[in-house]
């Protein structure tokens, strides 16, 4: 199994780790900057004897050598700045991707393609779109991650594990994300049920703007988006059928087309085998709609041609 990630910053190489820690396969990383790919790669080639795992990785500039990849992660792209929006990041981003699906689509047309780069919903409609993939085969990270922040914040305030919390999160990655409090359990129980309606939001705000927080604490997140992205990727190597939180291409569910927002799904080795239409409360589905107006009107700033 071929695993390329394109981008060796932070999350790139923290996920890089991660995947050939779990032996998932053997990674190439991949960045514009001289000599960043190749660096990082080595390092963790020293790592393999003080973890006493055998491994294959390798680092390189020349995007022609993700040929044969079965897995392409994309993380390239310029990082949030405090006080920066997502939306902010469309342009440069945007152009950035673009010469890289253009790329993927000629040199490796098999591969299942993860979309990290934010804004994320825009984002992995643009590589969807300049790629010609299959929607299945090309969806983001992002709801997972928002889902996990949402699950830790309810652990603290309840002092229990986050193990026995199933935190729910859909919508756009960004301010507009939509954490559900019915669907999000506590030992299988409601979350409405354990916690009052002003403390829920509480811990909801705190997740919307958890991302904001830590960019503005340490500059960037990395530990948990590349936790996100090893998870996507295990599911698929394994074909766990796992249903988690990814950005995935809507094509008539929540009464939405032709748009990229977060919902659960099942992944396995195909990629997306089945997205999965969560039951809303009627303000839920307001909100999510709002979401996805957001995005659509964002959407045409897009290079699509």
């Amino acid at each position: 199994m071929k695993i390329s990630i394109i981008g060796a910053g932070n999350v790139g190489s923290l996920a890089a780790m991660r995947i050939v820690a779990d032996g998932l396969g053997d990674v190439l990383l991949i960045d514009v900057v001289k000599g960043l790919a190749l660096g990082k790669a080595l390092d963790l080639e020293d790592a393999r004897p003080i973890l006493k795992i055998d491994y294959n990785i390798s680092g390189s500039e020349d995007i022609n050598d993700i040929q044969g990849s079965d897995i392409v992660v994309i993380t390239a792209g310029l990082a949030r700045k405090p006080g920066m929006t997502r939306e902010e990041l469309i342009s440069k981003n945007a152009n950035i991707l673009k010469g890289i699906s253009l790329n993927l689509k000629k040199i490796s047309p098999a591969a299942i393609v993860i979309v990290v780069t934010n804004p994320l919903d825009l984002m992995t409609y643009l590589v969807f779109k300049l790629t010609g993939f299959k929607s299945s085969k090309v969806f983001g990270m992002g709801p997972s991650l928002d889902s996990s922040r949402f699950a830790n914040l309810i652990s603290q305030e309840l002092k229990l594990p986050g193990s026995d919390i199933n935190a729910l999160v859909i919508g756009i990655h960004g301010e507009g994300m939509l954490p559900l409090i019915k669907l999000t359990t506590v030992k299988g129980v409601s979350l409405d049920k354990l916690i009052g309606e002003k403390k829920i939001e509480e811990l909801v705000k705190r997740t919307v703007a958890r991302g904001a927080e830590i960019v503005a604490a340490s500059g960037s997140a990395f530990f948990a988006p590349s936790a996100a992205i090893a998870e996507m990727v295990r599911a698929i190597v394994k074909d766990e059928k796992k249903v988690l939180g990814a950005c995935v291409y809507l094509n008539g569910e929540y009464g939405m087309k032709d748009i990229y927002l977060g919902t659960t799904c099942c992944l396995g080795k195909s990629g997306i085998e089945k997205v999965i239409q969560l039951e809303l409360t009627l303000k839920e589905k307001e909100k999510l709609a709002a979401s996805a107006k957001e995005v659509s009107q964002l959407l045409k700033q897009l290079p699509l041609n």
